[in-house]
């Protein structure tokens, strides 16, 4: 069940913990499943206890209601915390994870997407950068720069200074009638509407490439898109103040998602 946060919780004094956001349309949710088999696969690598599917689903209602959102257009956060804890890094021998669960409305952004190239990097190196971990400050201060040069999204490079991701989604690049995505090891949460984007290429008849690659090689790109479970796929049209084109594939793709 949904609780409050408790000045003792580790998730808000370390960051440990892990958080998922649901879409949810006419009191549906979208990808359900894959959003609680992702968090079950980061409670294993955290050593945490995964959240009940059940306990969660009823937590997930009662926050719609208790906003007024059954039948709008709405994003869930369920946050996993490994509970309250004492002083120091060590959690208790048998830990009591915390569920919280918040809803609000999530309306689709209107038009493409301006990025910049951020200054703060993505830890490829962490194992941490595959999760969604409560400890999302670097994604934080990218967003920060975006929204100070009056752009909507920050693209990240990894410590190798490779393309990883945005600060809230993935990326995609189509070049050469070809599309392509930064490579898990590059430091990239493995998104599900990257997975169903994936998919659908697949389906398509053009499988998706996923690279390496620094951020000079995106220059010459025929489109560029970004993914995330509550945008679907959404068009970039600037990145670091150069125009990116479009193209009726990315349109193609996000009407396959269906976001």
């Amino acid at each position: 069940m949904s609780a409050g946060v408790l000045f003792d919780d580790r998730g808000l004094l370390l960051g440990d913990g892990l958080f998922e956001t649901v879409l949810v349309r006419q009191g549906q949710p979208v990808w359900w499943e894959g959003h609680l088999g992702r968090l079950t696969r980061g409670c294993e690598v955290l050593g945490l206890p995964p959240p009940e599917p059940q306990t969660t689903w009823r937590a997930a209602e009662s926050a719609l209601a208790e906003a007024g959102l059954q039948g709008a257009r709405a994003a869930l956060r369920l946050t996993w915390t490994a509970g309250s804890g004492g002083r120091g890094l060590e959690r208790p021998a048998a830990p009591v994870p915390r569920l919280i669960v918040t809803a609000a409305p999530a309306p689709k952004p209107e038009g493409p997407a301006r990025l910049i190239l951020a200054r703060t990097r993505r830890n490829d190196g962490s194992v941490t950068s595959r999760l969604k971990t409560l400890a999302y400050l670097d994604n934080v201060l990218a967003r920060r720069e975006a929204v100070a040069a009056g752009a909507d999204e920050a693209l990240m490079l990894n410590s190798r200074g490779e393309v990883a991701c945005a600060s809230a989604a993935n990326l995609f690049w189509l070049s050469g009638g070809r599309i392509y995505t930064p490579a898990l090891e590059c430091g990239v949460l493995e998104g599900l509407a990257r997975q169903a984007v994936i998919a659908a290429a697949q389906r398509m008849g053009g499988p998706v490439r996923e690279v390496r690659v620094r951020p000079e090689e995106l220059k010459d790109a025929d489109a560029i898109f970004l993914t995330n479970s509550l945008i679907g796929v959404r068009p970039v049209s600037a990145l670091a103040g150069e125009p990116c084109r479009t193209g009726p594939l990315v349109e193609e793709l996000a009407r396959a998602l269906g976001v």
